[in-house]
């Protein structure tokens, strides 16, 4: 097996682990989507382009199986899969500074997060947060701001979860595999 086919294997293991997490948010209505933490580690090990394709394949498989709103949140996919190469190349997720990186990582996708949801879908997706910006509608608050206040702080969780959870689990990557891509920055 080459290098191409074997960071591929890798990938669509990762993209398992997007879709378990996405099923599991979804079944549970959690106010945290669970959906990109194999993005992000696709995008750690492999860089921006592998994290793409890592978030692209899982919202495609999702969409088909279990949730039609995956597929129109593949943009979301594509920024975490680029920023994720891109923040952990400029070493955005050592120690503290994990919180600073997880913010640089979730705003840009809370954007396009949030002008999805409230402009495709009123608000209200298959997500659990969705409670939450019905509740602040109901509240009086427009339906811009309470997308885009849910997304942010939502998507800051989620990623927060996401890029400590994903660290955690590159510590028991072995040596070997990833010592295998040289030409590529690597979880350590």
């Amino acid at each position: 097996m080459n290098k191409t086919q074997h960071k591929l294997t890798i990938v669509a293991f990762l993209c398992v682990i997007n879709i378990v997490g996405s099923f599991i948010a979804a079944t549970l209505k959690l106010p945290i989507y669970l959906d990109s933490m194999g993005t992000i580690l696709s995008g750690f090990l492999f860089g921006p382009a592998y994290g793409m394709l890592c978030g692209v394949g899982s919202a495609i498989i999702s969409g088909v199986a279990f949730d039609p709103y995956s597929f129109y949140f593949m943009p979301v996919q594509i920024v975490l899969g680029a920023l994720s190469g891109f923040l952990y190349n400029k070493n955005l997720f050592n120690g503290k500074l994990v919180f600073l990186g997880s913010f640089f990582l979730s705003v840009p996708a809370s954007i396009v997060a949030a002008v999805i949801a409230a402009f495709v879908f009123g608000g209200v997706t298959s997500s659990g947060s969705s409670y939450i910006v019905q509740m602040l509608t109901k509240m009086g608050f427009g339906m811009g701001f309470s997308v885009f206040i849910t997304q942010v702080f939502t998507d800051y969780a989620d990623k927060l979860v996401s890029v400590i959870t994903m660290l955690k689990m590159s510590q028991h990557i072995p040596a070997y595999i990833k010592n295998m891509y040289e030409d590529t920055k690597h979880v350590s």
